[in-house]
């Protein structure tokens, strides 16, 4: 007599199990995400009568003991091998994610040919496009001649003993997670057991046969990597591969990882030829700045060990609405929610009756508060249409309290805007005697936000007393006389 199938419904976003349909998942709040799963296994036979199976005996290694390999393998980009720490760690599994199109496939297509010409066996497996269209995009970005192993497979144990033969891979990709499926489990391929089987298994080959495993993941609609969160957990590195359809920058982020920093960045520059690296990001995101312009602020901001400058735009003007709109992009909307209740509190600048634009150019995602300083003189700029300096930089922290707090690694933040040509900066009053004056800069050291805001305010009364200009209409209250 056929055995009944046991059943269970398994929540998609974040995997947890119930033995009926429900709407909501109490886990994780999401609605109608539950999904039919045959979780019956193999075995017909009950869990408790099943003979225990006696374990067998493995070799114990010593912390101690000689490599012929390499630690890390280069991949032949530079701004890769940043973000990875220095190259591919031998048995390293790390996890890619991004949205579509935004050049995952043609990142790692580029990685794998460039250690295919360094004489490494690369295989590039594709569970979404045939080896046709796999070939079209190598003709594109000039690779065709690169001797890497193509394949159109979703079964894992058919890539993992197709892989076990031959010479050993230094670096397999998995394009992507979603589509590989594995006879252990009965379910849909792209299903978090199936997903989460999958990984497991690959994961297992590249433990044991030291080949550098990169899985590509696919992305929610709030750019969160699809399937189970353990996947996350079980891979080595978790890299985010960001940017804007409409701008030609992609960013690459490193989101975890066991062998390298945690927020380290690849700038890469999108073009016909594929991905180009950008060994001076801060160039490139300044190229096409407003020069002279109200509401604008050079940030001197730093990615991980990298320094990177960037502008602020904002724009404020006066609301029709009856609350007061909010649009960010590029910074986080809590933090500039912050910085306008400081302004109004400390500084008495009137916001309630505006509206607030605000952006980060280029398509950079900024996340340190360094640069709540740099955004408050963006901020005020635009609403007393003053001008900043053009030449001048700005960085630093703010508390609620309106004090302006240091931050770390001034040194390298000012070296980088000394660099680039800019003359003075406009940073925190830093105690601990590390504020970087051999760069070459005049240092304008700020203790409080009210004493930035006094002097971009009298920049905007100067320029309205100005021959042929007419006043500009008071904006402030009587606080900050």
């Amino acid at each position: 007599m056929a055995r009944a199938a046991a059943l269970s419904f398994v929540c998609q976003n974040c995997g947890a199990a119930y033995n009926r349909w429900v709407g909501k998942c109490e886990s994780c709040g999401e609605w109608n995400s539950l999904s039919e799963e045959d979780v019956s296994g193999t075995s017909s036979m009950p869990a408790n009568l099943r003979p225990k199976r006696k374990g067998r005996l493995f070799a114990l290694e010593s912390l101690t003991g000689a490599t012929q390999d390499a630690p890390r393998l280069p991949s032949g980009m530079a701004e890769l091998d940043r973000v990875t720490g220095g190259g591919f760690v031998r048995g390293s599994v790390l996890l890619v994610g991004g949205d579509p199109g935004i050049g995952k496939s043609t990142l790692l297509t580029q990685a794998t040919s460039l250690l295919a010409r360094a004489g490494h066996r690369a295989v590039y497996i594709s569970g979404e496009e045939a080896i046709a269209q796999v070939r079209l995009r190598a003709e594109r970005l000039g690779l065709a001649d690169a001797a890497v192993q193509l394949a159109a497979e979703t079964s894992v144990e058919d890539i993992v003993a197709t892989l076990s033969e031959g010479k050993p891979a230094r670096l397999v990709v998995i394009d992507s997670i979603q589509t590989m499926w594995t006879d252990t489990v009965e379910s849909a391929p792209g299903t978090v057991t199936q997903v989460r089987a999958s990984a497991q298994a690959l994961i297992r080959f590249a433990k044991k046969s030291g080949a550098a495993l990169i899985l590509v993941g696919h992305v929610t609609k709030d750019g969160q990597i699809a399937g189970p969160r353990v996947v996350e957990h079980m891979v080595d590195a978790v890299l985010s591969f960001e940017g804007e359809g409409s701008q030609q920058f992609r960013i690459l982020r490193a989101v975890k990882n066991r062998f390298g920093p945690t927020d380290e960045i690849g700038v890469f520059e999108m073009t016909g030829l594929g991905l180009r690296e950008v060994s001076n990001p801060s160039e490139l995101f300044l190229s096409e700045r407003d020069l002279g312009s109200p509401g604008t602020a050079v940030f001197a901001g730093l990615e991980g060990t990298r320094p990177v400058l960037v502008e602020l735009q904002a724009l404020v003007v006066p609301t029709t609405l009856g609350t007061p709109r909010r649009a960010v992009v590029g910074w986080e909307s809590s933090r500039l929610s912050m910085v306008l209740a400081v302004l109004e509190a400390h500084c008495g600048v009137k916001l309630s009756g505006y509206d607030v634009y605000f952006n980060v150019a280029g398509g950079l995602r900024i996340n340190e508060p360094a640069a709540d300083m740099a955004a408050a003189a963006a901020l005020v700029s635009s609403l007393v249409n003053a001008p900043l300096p053009v030449d001048a930089v700005y960085f630093g922290e703010i508390s609620l309290s309106g004090a302006v707090r240091p931050v770390a690694q001034s040194p390298a933040r000012l070296k980088e805007a000394a660099k680039l040509g800019f003359a003075r900066a406009v940073l925190p009053e830093n105690p601990r005697g590390d504020g970087g004056g051999d760069a070459g800069l005049t240092l304008n050291t700020v203790g409080s936000l009210t004493s930035l805001v006094a002097d971009i305010a009298a920049r905007g009364r100067a320029k309205a007393t100005a021959p042929g200009k007419t006043a500009a209409p008071a904006r402030f209250s009587d606080q900050d006389d």
